[in-house]
């Protein structure tokens, strides 16, 4: 069995889907590693240490060459991956819905395509869920990239020349990466509030310090999908919302949206006039950019000012840390590839309720419901 580490191809990515960590851990397993060179070198890995952990490390018609498994954190372009073995695994985070094309080529060339983004949010799962693991540190960075725009401080400082006030942060959509984006700026010093549509998040905010800010007495408050994720709301809830949502955004420093839904755009948060009707010199942090934004106005890979208001719209947040991002996805891998591994067959073996899940390509077809629906 071997396994191939792939360079990422995707412009700005600059993580990598195995680290020294991983490859040792892959090897004890019994499996052959392959890494092609300067895979790491962004993530801060350099080749030698792949090298000193039992990696063979060569060019990528080496790396690929009769490889049965290939690792990824982005789906690599299919014409790519010449030499690869007969009905080869691609396990990365693949993007099905924005990349079928790419999907669909994976089935033409007979690889067997596994969408970790689709990994079921279930107990036995969480080690394997690189949605959460680089929301994590998404919320994190988003925190600390609406610090340097702001011009101001965070916390509250008593001086002999005054007090500064905290900075009033305000976090929209409290998934993982709203989670950590509150407990940030809360260590930061600032005055923090939330807000979400699902209705057990409201525990979860007031229990890291922060108000949390509801529409009550109106259907629809519960707003759980499938899997933990957020679901689209009734029309009387999202009047509900925008008013309340109005009246505080004016009151706000900083505001923080994580809100996604997957397979959709992303829901629209924060209009242009309540845009405006922040004080100038205020922060918004989009990280839903790259799903069509939470923010109006907001644009992909572009820090922008509206109205006197800066929005933070940078691309591929968790590539920004890529060492430590890089880190938790190839655990996420290993942790996946690990959990099936049949030591007869020196493979792993994928159940029915995770694969199913998963497995987007096999035997030349899209196999996907959630693709074919």
């Amino acid at each position: 069995m071997k396994i191939a580490i792939l360079k990422e191809q995707a412009a700005g990515e600059r993580r990598v889907a195995g680290t020294p960590e991983t490859v040792k851990k892959f090897i004890a397993l019994g499996a052959s590693v392959a890494v092609e060179a300067g895979a790491g070198a962004t993530a801060s890995i350099a080749d030698d240490a792949y090298a000193a952990a039992g990696a063979s490390v060569g060019d990528r018609a080496a790396t690929l060459a009769g490889a049965d498994i290939l690792l990824g954190v982005q789906g690599p372009d299919p014409a790519s991956l010449g030499g690869a073995a007969a009905g080869a695994w691609i396990v990365a985070g693949l993007n099905p819905f924005g990349e079928r094309a790419r999907v669909d080529a994976y089935a033409a060339g007979g690889y067997e395509a596994l969408a970790m983004e689709f990994m079921p949010r279930i107990t036995r799962a969480q080690s394997m869920d690189i949605l959460s693991s680089q929301s994590n540190l998404s919320g994190y960075k988003a925190v600390l990239d609406a610090a340097a725009e702001y011009d101001r401080a965070f916390p509250m400082m008593m001086t002999a020349a005054g007090t500064v006030s905290a900075a009033k942060c305000f976090v929209m959509g409290v998934g993982v990466a709203g989670l950590q984006a509150i407990a940030t700026a809360r260590r930061l010093g600032a005055q923090v509030s939330a807000t979400d549509v699902r209705a057990a998040t409201k525990e979860q905010i007031e229990s890291l310090g922060a108000k949390a800010i509801f529409v009550e007495k109106v259907a629809g408050i519960e707003g759980e999908g499938t899997g933990g994720y957020a679901t689209e709301m009734s029309d009387e809830y999202k009047a509900a919302q925008a008013e309340l949502v109005s009246s505080h955004i004016a009151k706000q420093d900083i505001v923080i949206t994580t809100a996604l839904i997957p397979g959709r755009p992303a829901p629209r948060l924060i209009s242009d006039a309540q845009i405006a009707s922040m004080k100038p010199g205020s922060v918004i942090v989009d990280l839903a950019v790259e799903q069509g934004g939470n923010v109006e106005g907001a644009v992909a890979g572009e820090v922008i000012v509206r109205h006197g208001v800066k929005i933070v719209g940078h691309r591929n947040v968790p590539s920004r840390l890529a060492a430590d991002t890089s880190a938790l996805f190839s655990r996420n891998l290993y942790n996946f590839l690990s959990a099936f591994w049949d030591k007869d067959k020196n493979a792993p073996v994928l159940d029915e309720e995770i694969g199913n899940a998963i497995r987007l390509t096999q035997g030349g077809k899209v196999v996907n419901e959630r693709l074919l629906g």
